[in-house]
């Protein structure tokens, strides 16, 4: 079984930074990628970045590139999401996922979720 807890939402204002974490525990996925999703109200869900375990290899959705990282800390079996120059369009309930490869974006594809993080960016 795995499970993946997510932390670290709140409220900041606009161009200001968060970090969110997900720790995940159970399987491991060396093989696999960790992943971060966002669900504003009233939209779908959408890939936002992820990070391969095995050689922190990222890649982003293009609203967030040069604002937003993904660091890990294998050891810790986490992965984080480090937030800079925040802007409200960014407001929404961030979730954590296992990606089923490196690559893939599509949420409907991912087996494991944690539960979401209400991230709400004032301007």
């Amino acid at each position: 079984q795995v499970q993946l807890v997510a932390s670290g939402g709140g409220l900041v204002q606009a161009g200001g930074s968060l970090r969110l974490s997900c720790a995940a525990s159970g399987r491991t996925f060396s093989s696999r990628a960790m992943g971060w999703f966002r669900q504003a109200a009233g939209k779908e869900r959408e890939f936002v970045a992820a990070s391969r375990w095995r050689d922190g290899s990222s890649y982003y959705a293009d609203f967030v590139k040069g604002r937003f990282i993904i660091p890990r800390n294998n050891a810790k079996n986490t992965v984080y999401l480090q937030m800079n120059s925040l802007k409200p369009e960014d407001t929404a309930v961030y979730y954590c996922a296992a990606v089923p490869h490196f690559g893939a974006r599509n949420p409907e594809q991912n087996d494991y979720w944690g539960q979401g993080t209400q991230v709400t960016v004032s301007s």
